[in-house]
């Protein structure tokens, strides 16, 4: 049986949607879903009870004690860590599965990403087009939203320290050869619909990845000149995207600093604008 771990906090207004595309196609109990309702002050979990789903609730507002508290009711593997604020289809569940079903194949795997930018601004879309295109933002597991792992995977993961950055962590506990990216299948993302919303989100990501260099061996690359110089070179008409991405990169930097110097990496900088 495959497992599915769905932390929600106060997502009410999308599970539904995850819901409806992740078991649409499903026979029934195919699928061991387990949805942790965390700190939610909204109808996240009545909203997920009509579903075949197993539906927990805990008053403490955090990802990571919700994916441990998952992790301890979910039956089976391989098993799948899945954002509420995403969608997944039911072929896309099994399709992940199946890529670890092997005996000696890898231990981890994650989709494709399929950014919903048509109809975000010019510079939301602009910083994307950079970002999509970054050399470890193309093989790392994080930032999909979907993140499928076999019962030693799990192992591994279950032994690192929490994180504000939880699937940066997981992605770096695994080496190249023991994850994949599986290229036929889509998970869909909805990145901010404003340039203020997007900055939230990098603020919190840059401020996660300092938790980790601070706490790990390695927090995995932080993008460069050099990595913005080598996308323009091959693609000159992203020089003004190449623009956009350094900006917003320098003041998530300056206005992370604060946080940073408090030692503060709880704080989660939501981005509402995805959930309308």
């Amino acid at each position: 049986m495959v497992s599915v771990v769905i932390p929600a906090h106060n997502e009410a207004k999308v599970i539904g949607r995850l819901l409806d595309g992740l078991l649409g196609e499903a026979a029934p109990g195919e699928f061991d879903v387990v949805v942790v309702a965390n700190g939610c002050t909204d109808g996240t979990a009545e909203v997920a009870r009509p579903y075949d789903v197993r539906v927990l609730t805990t008053p403490v507002p955090s990802k990571s004690a919700a994916l441990r508290m998952g992790d301890e009711a979910a039956r089976g593997y391989p098993r799948l860590y899945v954002d509420a604020d995403i969608e997944l289809s039911t072929a896309a569940a099994r399709a992940l599965a199946a890529a670890l079903a092997a005996p000696d194949g890898p231990l981890a795997a994650a989709p494709e990403r399929d950014l919903t930018l048509d109809d975000r601004p010019w510079p939301v879309r602009a910083y994307y087009a950079i970002w999509t295109r970054l050399p470890h933002v193309r093989s790392g597991l994080f930032a999909r939203g979907v993140i499928a792992v076999t019962d030693a995977g799990n192992e591994r993961i279950r032994a690192l320290p929490p994180a504000m950055a939880d699937d940066l962590a997981v992605s770096l506990a695994f080496a190249p050869d023991e994850r994949v990216i599986v290229t036929a299948v889509h998970a869909v993302i909805h990145p901010p619909r404003t340039l203020t919303d997007l900055l939230r989100r990098r603020v919190r990501a840059q401020t996660s990845v300092t938790e980790l260099e601070r706490t790990t061996a390695s927090a995995g690359e932080r993008t460069g000149l050099r990595d913005l110089v080598a996308i323009v070179a091959r693609e000159p008409r992203l020089a003004g995207a190449a623009a956009v991405f350094a900006a917003m990169a320098v003041l998530a930097r300056r206005r992370a600093a604060r946080a940073i110097r408090a030692g503060d990496y709880t704080t989660w900088l939501r981005d509402e604008s995805s959930r309308d």
